[in-house]
């Protein structure tokens, strides 16, 4: 099933699973994979930023590619995006072989100029083809490439596979209003909205217009949650449900340790067997891990999901 512009709910950004000696962990990739699957997720996306992509050979992505495809009951999109387009195309054609619903391509950040940004992806499009769903990453805080509203919006008209924005810039809602404002005019075509930023805007960001979350989160659950109660008009409900899980996703926020608490969490919740992560990498204290135990158990007063 290729992936199009009505997918909506939450496609979580999936962490690589890696064993203490920083090898694959192929077991824990399934029981990721089911994990996300029991909490709610309508996609998964991988090999993105959260994923470690950068740590990985050629021959780890495809296989990882591979196993998370033949695994998933839902859709699933792949980050493809390399400093050239040769490894970009192997990949990309690799993975739409192996079942793919799209994938999904970064800006290099070098980018500058708004042409510059367009004829990148007219670029990688023509390397590619035509015919592979593709997701714009819109991350200027990593990035450091700006897209606006309307460098967006040529993109995609310029492009037919492009299907779905993943939305982080930052601040970003007048982003999102923008373009649901262009499709009223009709100066754009459907587009499928996700955001990222670790969730930390979610509940405005429906109301602007996202059609869900893809983000890495690791509570996959409570996204799905207030993205199922925010369509349902369930206003006040989704609002106290994302805010019980404030402290944590602030947490997550920081520079350097955010993968390491999200990796301590998803091993605490049984979704991976180790939170290893592949060097370079930041790495939990002790002290900084007593304070997750401190936060999960506070919010296990709101949610039972962080009971452990």
């Amino acid at each position: 099933m290729k992936l199009d512009h009505t997918a909506r709910g939450v496609f979580p950004i999936a962490p690589t699973p890696f064993l203490p000696d920083g090898a694959v962990d192929t077991k824990s990739i399934d029981t990721m994979c089911d994990f996300y699957f029991s909490a709610g997720a309508t996609g998964l996306t991988i090999l993105g930023i959260m994923g470690e992509a950068p740590k990985l050979d050629a021959d780890e992505a495809l296989a990882i590619s591979r196993q998370v495809i033949g695994r998933c009951e839902i859709p699933v999109i792949v980050g493809v995006s390399a400093p050239g387009f040769a490894a970009m195309r192997n990949l990309a054609r690799a993975v739409m072989d192996a079942g793919a619903a799209g994938v999904m391509i970064a800006p290099p950040p070098s980018l500058r100029t708004d042409d510059q940004i367009v004829t990148y992806y007219h670029n990688a499009i023509e390397a590619i083809g035509g015919e592979i769903p593709f997701v714009i990453q819109d991350y200027p805080l990593t990035l450091s490439v700006i897209m606006t509203p309307a460098v967006i919006r040529r993109i995609v008209m310029d492009l037919p596979s492009c299907v779905m924005l993943k939305h982080e810039d930052w601040p970003g809602l007048e982003k999102i209003s923008a373009l649901r404002a262009f499709q009223r005019e009709g100066s754009l075509r459907p587009l499928s909205i996700l955001t990222g930023n670790g969730g930390l805007f979610l509940d405005f960001e429906m109301e602007r217009g996202a059609d869900g979350a893809m983000t890495g989160y690791c509570f996959p659950d409570m996204l799905a949650d207030v993205v199922r109660l925010s369509n349902d008009g369930k206003r006040d409900e989704a609002h106290d449900l994302f805010d019980a899980h404030l402290p944590l996703i602030r947490y997550e926020q920081q520079q350097g340790v955010g993968l390491a608490t999200r990796k301590y969490v998803l091993q605490k919740r049984g979704a991976i067997a180790h939170d290893a992560q592949r060097a370079p990498a930041g790495k939990l204290t002790e002290t900084a891990r007593a304070e997750i135990d401190f936060l999960l158990r506070r919010l296990a007063k709101h949610d039972p999901r962080a009971r452990f």
